[in-house]
């Protein structure tokens, strides 16, 4: 077996190269191996800008976490001392968001350890799984939410709303901030980050519909509008479940990751000169801002191997910006599996 490694460019980690990777450039790391019969060829690690965008989004949740951890705290005290439903409801979605900062914290961490012979991918999926448990998380606490909202519905409780009002509102300029924090981090690309900023954005609209029931309260002596503010903030909680939860599974099923069309790079990969077939094509995510892929590229003529692994590599690096290339390249007349599409067979 030969092996080809272009090193000077496989670790190469410039903060400009991460933003815009999905459907623009990326760049073009490569190793590549060949060998004999199957050809083992095209094994591409383009990581380069990883460092820039991971050392922002670390640093924008860590200081949104103290931030929400911190005024979380407030607005519990705040709505047991006011008897305010749709405060703890905005707390409890507050805690949700500081779980969610802390999980993804800490997802961040785990992933910069090294990879090895047990962990051959290392700790990068663990965002995924921190963004899966934040949304059952999430599920949880909006079901308990309208459980409280509806159960106050045929005896609306006397509330503070002054005490309501001031601490809805200093929720509001706390979520405001830590949104703009969040937004100095990878909100398009980052499935962490991008929860994360949802979970903010959602809180924030929370504490608007706070204020408003607090206002009401205060203008009309309504109590009906705390328990109905809590139901608006439980639904704004679900819907941050369902997106967090969808994208999560997404990931961890191996989906194909959002802005590839499968069928689409196939076809492409099929008009390569010397490709005859093309089959085994997977596209994943190993996190949510690094697709994978792998396959198989069946030859006219083996000895078009290298200009074949080259033009693949290019194409799917600068066309599609997938920083993670596999590619087996297969003799003519190579017998694939039952069922499989573009394939030649012996």
């Amino acid at each position: 077996m030969s092996h080809h490694h272009d090193s000077e460019s496989k670790h190469d980690h410039g903060p400009e190269d991460h933003a815009g990777h999905r459907h623009g450039r990326a760049p073009g790391a490569a190793h590549s191996h060949a060998s004999a019969g199957h050809s083992h060829g095209g094994h591409q690690h383009g990581l380069g800008g990883h460092s820039h965008a991971h050392g922002a989004n670390k640093k924008a949740l860590k200081w949104s976490f103290f931030l929400i951890a911190a005024y979380m705290i407030v607005e519990v005290a705040g709505g047991l001392i006011t008897n305010s439903l749709a405060l703890l409801s905005d707390a409890g979605h507050m805690l949700s968001d500081a779980v969610a900062l802390g999980l993804s914290l800490l997802a961040m961490i785990w992933g910069e350890r090294r990879a090895n012979s047990t962990k051959t991918y290392g700790y990068k999926r663990f965002e995924v799984l921190a963004a899966f448990l934040n949304g059952i998380a999430l599920l949880g606490i909006s079901l308990y939410i309208f459980y409280e909202a509806f159960r106050r519905f045929s005896e609306p409780p006397a509330v503070m709303s002054s005490g309501m009002l001031t601490i809805a509102v200093i929720g509001l300029l706390v979520n405001v901030v830590t949104a703009y924090i969040l937004m100095k981090g990878d909100t398009s690309e980052n499935l962490n980050i991008r929860s994360a900023f949802l979970h903010v954005i959602g809180d924030l609209l929370g504490s608007v519909g706070v204020i408003a029931a607090a206002l009401l309260i205060m203008a009309f002596g309504w109590n009906l509008a705390d328990p109905i503010a809590s139901v608006v903030v439980a639904i704004l909680v679900l819907i941050s479940a369902y997106r967090v939860t969808r994208d999560s599974v997404h990931i961890l099923m191996e989906g194909t990751p959002a802005g590839f069309d499968a069928d689409e790079i196939r076809e492409e990969l099929a008009k390569i000169p010397g490709v005859s077939g093309v089959h085994d094509l997977h596209i994943w995510s190993l996190s949510s801002d690094l697709p994978l892929l792998s396959g198989h590229l069946v030859l006219n003529d083996p000895a078009d191997g290298p200009e074949v692994m080259k033009r693949a590599q290019h194409l799917l690096s600068e066309h599609y910006g997938i920083e993670h290339i596999t590619l087996q390249l297969d003799p003519p007349g190579f017998a694939c599996g039952v069922g499989e599409e573009g394939c030649a067979r012996a």
